[in-house]
């Protein structure tokens, strides 16, 4: 079975960064769309970033100019920088994928890695 596994996340101080990764544990699968998401205590889990497999790339209007997500095929890897971090990022960042096979779309989770920015 097919698995994402998080890394990257802890504890930094605002203004900081931090790189998170994401890989697929299968490597002949395509990843079609790559996507962040993120849950802080006590709210709803909201998109943060999305790239498409044809290179369309979307961020929550929250994080444009701060963060970045990037992927790499061949790895099947995604990335995402997250520059001059601000306390209200704190929260569990989970990545997010579909891929096909069987002639069916699949999704696929991570189990989130948490993300701590203090002021």
């Amino acid at each position: 079975q097919v698995q994402l596994v998080e890394s990257g996340g802890g504890l930094v101080q605002a203004g900081g960064s931090l790189r998170l990764s994401c890989v697929a544990s299968e490597m002949g699968i395509v990843i079609n769309v790559w996507s962040w998401y993120r849950q802080a205590l006590g709210k709803q889990r909201e998109l943060v970033a999305a790239n498409t497999i044809g290179g369309m790339i979307n961020y929550d209007d929250s994080v444009k100019g701060r963060f970045t997500i990037s992927r790499d095929n061949a790895k099947n890897t995604v990335y995402l920088q997250m520059n001059s971090l601000k306390p209200e990022d704190t929260a569990v960042y989970s990545c997010y994928a579909t891929y096909y096979s069987g002639g069916r779309n699949k999704i696929l989770w991570g189990r989130g890695t948490q993300v701590t920015v203090s002021s």
